[in-house]
């Protein structure tokens, strides 16, 4: 059972982390997109203050797993675990969490510009004077 949600956790993780960077791109997923990037940032940032910046519950319960595995050794963040998995270096946690940070401030940006404007759309052509 461990070994089908270590594998579950992966997959479910990293599409999450895909739709946060991408999913402001297509109509379908915008609002989602955004809604998990605000998810996102609540997790960070508001329960980041009990439980350490960054927090993610996923990441949490994915480690959990992996502990039942018999697998310790793992990083505070999701992010460098990929990282350091596919390129196989052992990249600086504080050099990750910039980047991931940037990333996602790159992904809300782009996720509100995709949401406004299709916002705006919907709303039609303001009526003239």
């Amino acid at each position: 059972m461990y070994t089908f949600l270590d594998k579950f956790f992966f997959v479910f993780h990293s599409t999450l982390i895909v739709l946060i960077l991408l999913g402001w791109a297509w109509k379908k997923t915008r609002l989602l997109n955004l809604a998990v990037i605000l998810l996102t940032a609540f997790s960070w940032f508001i329960l980041g203050i009990w439980y350490g910046y960054g927090y993610c519950p996923s990441t949490d319960w994915h480690w959990q797993v992996r502990a039942k595995l018999g697998i310790r050794d793992m990083p505070s963040s999701y992010t460098k675990f990929l990282v350091d998995s596919f390129t196989g270096w052992d990249v600086k946690q504080r050099t990750v969490d910039i980047f991931t940070l940037i990333l996602l401030v790159g992904a809300l940006t782009g996720s509100l510009h995709a949401n406004f404007r299709t916002w705006r759309k919907k709303r039609g052509p303001k009526p003239s004077a």
